[in-house]
């Protein structure tokens, strides 16, 4: 499944600049913290506005405040809630391509084996690397709607603040749809 453009998500992690791989980054987190934090989604809304801004030294500090308040939150499943807690407190405190780069790949990767899990049928080895270059082949409904939302982002990160709007749109859609499913499989254990 390729994006808008045309590209894998490789291609277009690969292609974006420092707001959109901070973007990219904080929209997986922010999709997951349903896992870990329930509704606690305004605690990122000071790092969207780092990201708007495109500032280190504001990045660098709401990224520090996010991981403060968000420490500690219970979370539902243990290997899930410390999935959602290594992407926030992997989150780079500089303003750096290097280091965005790496950090949105790594959440890219946990974003959607986190969805591939609560997908109805197993996720196969390799299927999340095969779903970031391009195969979505097998891929379940909220993996593949994960991967869809991945590459949105990026893609719409590129057009500014205008993009960064829709960004986080995206990311507060798929928290809803995500604590939906955790909430209804809570229900049926």
């Amino acid at each position: 499944m390729t994006s808008a453009t045309g590209r894998s998500l490789l291609e277009l992690i690969d292609g974006a600049d420092e707001r959109g791989l901070a973007a990219a980054g904080l929209a997986c987190l922010d999709r997951c913290l349903p896992l870990l934090a329930g509704d606690r989604g305004d605690a990122l809304r000071p790092v969207w506005a780092a990201v708007a801004r495109g500032e280190g030294e504001a990045w660098g500090e709401a990224v520090a405040k996010a991981r403060v308040e968000l420490d500690g939150e219970p979370g539902g499943d243990d290997a899930d809630a410390g999935a959602v807690r290594g992407m926030l407190a992997d989150a780079p405190a500089t303003w750096a391509a290097d280091a965005l780069r790496a950090w949105a790949a790594a959440c890219s990767v946990t974003a959607l084996a986190l969805h591939g899990r609560y997908d109805a049928a197993d996720v196969p080895d390799g299927l999340v690397e095969r779903c970031r270059a391009g195969d979505a082949d097998g891929a379940g409904p909220l993996l593949a709607g994960e991967l869809r939302r991945q590459q949105a982002v990026l893609d719409s990160a590129a057009h500014g603040p205008t993009g960064l709007r829709r960004a986080r749109e995206l990311s507060v859609e798929g928290g809803r749809v995500l604590r939906a499913v955790v909430s209804r499989r809570a229900r049926t254990a």
